[in-house]
């Protein structure tokens, strides 16, 4: 297969180095790099199994090159290439076809060294949240957008590690949207925190939340004690939707009937309907990729593949809590990172 790649991250599983401004085009076993002179120099120290082209005009220097190697067809992903890449490459005498997800179906299945990568960042941001909880016994009093920032401090470890994500700490009523925008509202003793973070290792994602009570300390385990019978009834309740889906999850079955198994149990409760988003999604060079594990999608999940597993109840101008683990697909079971 002949085809183009445009997103940074699709281009470093090709070639292990990508860069902000940079296309790859592989016609065969071929592989061409094709960058700025900002980028050559790295670019040439980094990349494996490919030749590097520099040009100050990427899509013209694309042009060139598939005009050299006639490809009669070459494929690209409609979400990476835009309006004007597209009406260059359209007067080049090959076939332009779409390939919806190229990199993500490529990269679905990992390979044992990215499923060691991913197990290490999985490592390290558990390793950060106890730190991030052992500041938090100190934090009483701080806003929302103050713990956010200290978060990325934490999480980064200082700027050693980037972050998959902006992280997430919301309080009480505000944890009740699933991507709740820091606020200025103050941690008080009593309170409900929600913590949803992630750190990258060497390029690859890890992504956990965390529900709990904030006492005399706080710990981001599962073992929760709230104040509220309420509260304690909805925890309890995403917590076993949570590891029921995790025990049950096998290779073989359909994305959506993991997603079910942990949905039916939410809304056989009183919390009926308050699950309000997809039980996972995969994760990798992106913090969101394929498979996507949602109440519609039949694809059969298979040994290898890695996402989250992070069911939640959400009541508006009250509370939310969710619980995520990143699992990988084995054998017979689903193994928690």
């Amino acid at each position: 297969m002949h085809y183009i790649l445009k997103d940074e991250n699709a281009i470093y599983y090709e070639v292990g180095f990508s860069c902000d401004n940079a296309l790859l085009i592989v016609v065969g076993e071929e592989k061409y790099f094709i960058t700025d002179p900002r980028y050559t120099t790295e670019a040439k120290e980094h990349i494996r199994g490919a030749e590097v082209i520099e040009a100050k005009e990427l899509v013209g220097a694309a042009s060139a090159l598939l005009r050299r190697l006639k490809p009669k067809k070459l494929y690209y992903d409609p979400k990476e290439l835009g309006c004007i890449e597209l009406a260059a490459l359209q007067k080049l005498p090959l076939v332009l076809a779409k390939r919806p997800h190229l990199s993500w179906k490529k990269r679905m299945i990992k390979t044992e060294e990215e499923i060691e990568l991913l197990q290490t960042s999985a490592r390290l941001n558990r390793r950060a949240f106890d730190d991030f909880a052992s500041f938090l016994c100190e934090a009483e009093g701080m806003s929302e957008k103050r713990l956010q920032f200290e978060a990325k401090r934490v999480l980064s470890r200082y700027g050693e590690y980037d972050l998959s994500f902006e992280p997430i700490v919301a309080l009480n009523e505000n944890a009740a949207k699933p991507h709740a925008t820091a606020s200025s509202k103050k941690l008080q003793r009593g309170d409900l925190l929600l913590f949803d973070a992630g750190i990258k290792y060497r390029r690859y994602c890890s992504d956990r939340t965390r529900t709990s009570f904030y006492g005399k300390d706080i710990k981001f385990t599962k073992e929760q004690n709230f104040s509220s019978k309420r509260v304690q009834k909805a925890y309890d309740i995403v917590r076993k939707a949570q590891e029921e889906a995790i025990k049950r999850a096998r290779p073989g079955m359909m994305a959506k009937e993991i997603d079910r198994i942990a949905r039916d149990i939410i809304d056989k409760s009183e919390f009926q309907g308050t699950f309000v988003h997809s039980l996972g999604h995969g994760v990798g060079l992106d913090i969101h990729e394929m498979p996507f594990i949602n109440s519609k999608n039949e694809q059969i999940l298979e040994e290898g593949m890695v996402f989250t597993i992070e069911p939640g109840i959400y009541i508006p101008n009250e509370f939310g809590i969710r619980i995520e683990d990143m699992v990988v697909l084995q054998e017979s079971y689903a193994k928690v990172l």
